[in-house]
Formats: C-alpha cells, structure tokens, sequence
C-alpha cells in the first residue's frame, strides 16, 4: 500500500490554492495556512487541515511546501515569530516553490541543514493555468538525495522536473526564465501593436506568429489576454518585476550584463506608476499601447482612443 507523507502547504494564493488541489486529489494529507483565511476555508471544504501558523504546519508535516510572494515572505515564514524553523528537526524536508533570490535560497538552505533537516527551492513556471492542470516547469536547487524524495511529490504539480544543481540552482535558473519570458512579452507586444495599427487583424498576426520561427508559450498562452483588453493575474505585474530584480541583481553580482531585461523592468516599473501593478504581466501590451496612441480593441488604421 502506498502510504503518502503528510504535507504541509504555506501560500494559498491563485498558484499555492490550485497546487494544493492536485495534492488532496493525489491523495496527500495537506495542511494548509495563509493570511487570507478565505483561501484556507475553500481548501479546508475540500479535505485539507488548517493551521494556526507556519511552525504547527511544519510540526503536522514531514514534507512542507511554501509558496510566497517574495524573499521577505519566505523568511518570515521560516524565520519570523512561530515560523516553520522552529520546528526543524532530522528527516524533515523543505519546498520553497516561491520566486526568491538565490541568496536567500541558500541561506534558507543552510539553516535547515543545521537543523539536520534538507530544503530544496524549487521554483515554478507556467502560471495559473499550469498549476491548474498539474503542468508546471519545476526546476529544483538542492541535493539529489532530497530531490528523488521529492520528486513523486513534484510530479503532482509540474510536468518538466529537472534538478538544474545545489541550493540556490533552482532560483538562478528561475531569474533566467523570467528573463526570457518578460523579453518575450515586449517583444510579441509590440509586434501585435505594430501589426493591428498597420491594419491587420491581430488575430491573424498571432496565429502566424505561432504557426513560425516566432511562436512561442507566452504567444499561446497569453495571446487572448492581449487581444481582447483582459488582464486578470494569471501573474501580476508586480511580481515579474520583482523576479526582473532578482534578475539584474545576479546580474551585477556576476558581471553579466542584461540589457533587454533592464529595459523591460523600466516598462513594468511604468506599469506600476500607471496603477497597473495587479495586471497580467501580458498587460505589458497597454503600455505599448499608449506609446502608440492605439488600441488593439479597436484595431482599425489610424484609431486612436486611449483613456
């Protein structure tokens, strides 16, 4: 009989809520905490345990999941007042599946160790609509021992699980991702942008694009979100830009310069004065949209109408 670990899951938000649904449908006992009790109540009505606090989840659990905003979240979550770490102890092991900088990957890393426990960061691509189908790209820092125990517990939530080295690995390689994925974003913006105030249907362009040398998983993922002016997260703008941070930091502690990236943080920070931090990151388009005076809504030569 296959006997599952009990998980702990901490960050129920639009990727940790879906990800914790595919473990309960696996078979995983899972207790879940978040600041938004809200979150926690929906997976509670579907079979999960609440916690009071990241150290009784991590007491419930051998294996815990965390799924954060950003490195201050994820400290605190370890680190802070009733944190996961006060419950370190030999056998237990870590997941951080939040977006954070490498740096503090391996600090993490190293404080469980020092507990005699092992953490992995194992940070995600793919979105919500990966997580909700249990497809994301997993790309795991940490140690091949940790890894394979974590593996059968990974393959519920992605599809592409590769362990890219040591702590911290996962992280560096997520910065990458992040760098491709917002670059690409611009890119297909403006092309669409260009294309529609051109006369063309962006519909057209898009099925071109995708159908060449050009086509690419934003395209198909996030072309609908462009093309009609809807910019629900899906992943917001304001955590791109943060993972862009952690991007150029690497950059500068490495000698690596990043250009392309450095221009498309600016955009986002503009995005963010613009009042549109919660967008899609697709949203990217509208600020492409204002500088061209068009919107592909109304795409018709020569239309203008921004407001």
């Amino acid at each position: 009989m296959d006997i599952k670990p009990p998980l702990g899951l901490i960050g129920v938000g639009i990727m940790g809520r879906p990800m914790c649904r595919n473990l309960l449908r696996a078979g995983y006992p899972v207790t879940v905490y978040d600041l938004d009790r809200a979150g926690v109540e929906s997976l509670v009505a579907e079979g999960a345990v609440a916690g009071t606090s990241p150290r009784s989840v991590a007491e419930a659990a051998d294996v815990l999941i965390t799924m954060l905003p950003d490195s201050p979240q994820v400290r605190e979550a370890y680190l802070g007042a009733e944190g996961a770490f006060e419950a370190l102890r030999p056998g237990w092991l870590a997941i951080d599946m939040s977006s954070i900088s490498p740096s503090t990957a391996r600090e993490l890393a190293a404080g469980a160790a020092a507990g005699g426990a092992e953490m992995l960061d194992a940070p995600v691509s793919g979105g919500d609509k990966g997580a909700i189908a249990g497809t994301l790209s997993i790309m795991v820092g940490g140690s091949e021992a940790a890894f394979e125990r974590a593996l059968p517990i990974l393959s519920v939530m992605g599809k592409t699980i590769v362990h890219v080295g040591p702590a911290g690995a996962g992280q560096v390689v997520k910065v990458c991702n992040q760098v491709v994925v917002a670059v690409v974003i611009e890119a297909v913006a403006e092309a669409l942008v260009l294309g529609a105030k051109a006369g063309v249907d962006p519909g057209r362009i898009a099925d071109v694009l995708q159908g060449g040398l050009a086509a690419t998983k934003v395209l198909e993922m996030r072309r609908e979100n462009m093309l009609s002016g809807r910019f629900d997260p899906g992943f917001r703008v304001r955590l791109h830009l943060k993972d862009l941070k952690n991007a150029l930091e690497l950059g500068r502690e490495t000698d690596v310069a990043l250009p392309a990236a450095a221009q498309v943080e600016q955009l986002m920070r503009a995005m963010v004065a613009a009042g549109r931090a919660d967008y899609d990151h697709s949203g990217l388009v509208t600020l492409v949209e204002d500088l061209a005076g068009f919107r592909l809504t109304d795409p018709r030569p020569g239309a203008g109408g921004i407001g």
